[in-house]
């Protein structure tokens, strides 16, 4: 399968499927004249006119007001990517990394680059054949675009560098040579568009984005088992009442949280109690906040993943050359940082459902075994989720909201969307634990209330579950259960 690479909008969900359907990339023509126009006009200009063009013929960042001659355009351009090849830290995830290859080969073919055909077919071949780069997490500072780990993804581009290969990490240059294919020859303004750029902090969003969409709609179908298994009420779930406050997502939530239990003979009996906790009565408005803070970034991000961010930006039908800031990150730095908080909120209310089903009321026994006190059942792994939620919070301070001068001050205002884009994915590795772990306690209390059962749909996906994680009777190693547990939230159809 290929996905030609062209002016049509890219949506997430289509990088979604690209990379893990395993599609091949390739340029469009359309996309090839635009790439192509873009350059022949940028070599006439360079040629005709003497007045220095940032980055082009003069040096970087506060080096912007030095010449450089005709003979050195290449060697400025490698010099660029050698010497901001800083990552450090953590390596990124090989599944980002193909994804900024993606989203940087769809910057680039967009015709305001000013880039080689040449150069954007080699990405192309890198991410056609699983040659991905290794990058690091930590050097971005979100502002100049991802200086330092897009200069880690193009080192291989000159036969440099490290790549992920066959699970492998070699030196680029063996690969290269094992494909026959010769290091790029940097023109003008090439190493500039390929490190200008926001594709780190926006391919790690589009990754987080991908994960919460599952992580929200698992939400929705765990609390509904947790609200049945804790003999919750099923009022605050209506139509009415949601209506009557239209959030989009709290409406949502409400109807995917009735649909999850209809049929439930447990949610349709008596209830004593004629309220429920905040954690699950409030389940329409909190998962609901989520679902609409994920719509806003989805759809701000989706600008960004095509868009050039590179700097100088080139309009050749209008002939111009324009130094601006198209790669700054604050758009997508601030909505990172709020879906982080949105993430981590889907963490928080998981964790206190989780302490609601072994608190010992409502007919379930302390700590969700039949024997407390020998057995100390589910009382620790409630402490793992607290720990992590509250790991979750720490990380959920903004990170746009700060900005260290760089560049001897040229570069005096960055974003530092890089970090917050890291940490979000972090919040959601941490978000599915703590639902993990929710379910681990949800099975158990639904097996407490039997002869009872919960929905026909329930009860189906907790049979599968009870394939890979058994009810505790006794006291018995939890670490590898979460594990599981996290296994099959990630092997579950959504």
């Amino acid at each position: 399968m290929i996905h030609k690479i062209s002016p049509e909008r890219l949506t997430i969900t289509r990088v979604g499927q690209i990379i893990d359907e395993h599609y091949q990339i390739a340029l469009s023509d359309e996309s090839v004249e635009r790439i192509e126009r873009c350059r022949r006009w940028l070599d006439e200009k360079i040629a005709s006119d003497p007045t220095p063009v940032y980055g082009i013929t003069t040096g970087f960042g506060s080096l912007c007001n030095i010449s450089i001659g005709s003979d050195d355009l290449s060697a400025l351009q490698e010099n660029l990517v050698k010497s901001h090849a800083c990552g450090c830290g953590d390596l990124v995830d090989p599944y980002i990394v193909k994804i900024m290859l993606l989203t940087k080969v769809m910057s680039l073919s967009f015709g305001n680059s000013g880039v080689q055909v040449a150069t954007v077919n080699r990405l192309i071949d890198f991410f056609n054949h699983d040659v991905i780069p290794v990058v690091y997490q930590q050097g971005s500072l979100g502002a100049s675009g991802d200086l330092a780990p897009l200069a880690n993804m193009c080192l291989p581009l000159l036969g440099l560098g490290q790549v992920h290969y066959k699970g492998v990490i070699r030196p680029a240059a063996e690969v290269l040579a094992e494909f026959g294919w010769e290091p790029i020859s940097l023109t003008s303004k090439e190493g500039l568009a390929l490190l200008n750029g926001t594709q780190f902090m926006s391919s790690h969003a589009v990754y987080a984005i991908l994960r919460t969409r599952r992580l929200v709609a698992l939400a929705d179908k765990i609390g509904a088992m947790s609200l049945d298994a804790f003999d919750g009420r099923i009022d605050p779930f209506g139509d009415e009442v949601n209506a009557v406050r239209p959030h989009p997502g709290q409406l949502a939530t409400a109807r995917a949280v009735r649909a999850h239990l209809e049929g439930s003979e447990l949610i349709a009996r008596h209830k004593d109690h004629v309220q429920d906790p905040y954690s699950f009565r409030c389940m329409p408005q909190v998962h609901g906040a989520v679902k609409d803070t994920l719509a806003y970034v989805s759809s701000v991000i989706e600008t960004e993943i095509n868009s050039p961010t590179d700097n100088p930006t080139i309009f050749p039908d209008q002939g111009l050359v324009v130094s601006a800031g198209n790669f700054h990150g604050e758009p997508i730095a601030m909505p990172m940082d709020f879906l982080c908080l949105a993430v981590a909120e889907l963490s928080s209310i998981s964790e206190r459902r989780i302490f609601r089903l072994i608190s010992g009321s409502r007919g379930l026994p302390s700590f969700l075994v039949a024997n407390p006190g020998l057995n100390s059942g589910f009382m620790i792994p409630q402490y793992a989720a607290a720990s992590i939620v509250n790991q979750s919070k720490g990380l959920c301070w903004p990170t746009s909201c700060d900005t260290i001068p760089s560049s001897q001050g040229q570069e005096d205002h960055v974003s530092m969307g890089a970090n917050s884009a890291t940490k979000l994915c972090r919040v959601v590795d941490n978000t599915e634990r703590v639902l993990a772990i929710e379910l681990m306690n949800c099975a158990q209390a639904i097996d407490f209330r039997r002869p009872a059962k919960s929905s026909p749909e329930l009860e189906q996906w907790h049979s599968a579950y009870r394939q890979v994680v058994p009810f505790i009777e006794n006291d018995t190693v939890m670490s590898p259960l979460i594990e599981e547990s996290v296994r099959f939230l990630r092997s579950t159809p959504c």
